[in-house]
């Protein structure tokens, strides 16, 4: 049974930082492309980053000089590290596993995290 796990949300200022973690488990982690994307309320969920099991990375533009994925295969584990964030960057945000390469594709993803909500205030 494939699990994912997001942590790390919160409520913090604006121009503050957060790093999301999620724990994968019940899958090959290292043939798994990892991603995050965000729903912010009345709005479909949205790409935000990926990386692939090289460490290829891809990025949503709004975001891309400030957020930055990594994983650790050792740990099974994606992070997303978020500075400067704004009050557009609140959202819930998931965690989720592809087999496809570095998909932007909310549909290419198979497995999908529970979400974690991310709150900047202004």
């Amino acid at each position: 049974q494939v699990q994912l796990v997001e942590s790390g949300g919160g409520l913090v200022q604006a121009g503050g930082s957060l790093r999301l973690s999620c724990a994968a488990s019940g899958l090959t982690f290292t043939r798994k492309s990892m991603g995050w994307f965000r729903q912010a309320p009345g709005k479909e969920r949205e790409f935000v980053a990926a990386i692939g099991w090289v460490d290829k990375t891809s990025y949503l533009d709004s975001v891309e000089a400030r957020f930055t994925i990594s994983r650790d295969n050792a740990k099974n584990t994606v992070y997303l590290q978020m500075n400067s964030l704004k009050s557009e960057d609140t959202a819930v945000y998931y965690c989720a596993a592809s087999s496809v390469w570095i998909t932007r594709v909310r549909a290419n993803y198979e497995n999908w995290g529970q979400g974690t909500q991310v709150t900047v205030s202004s």
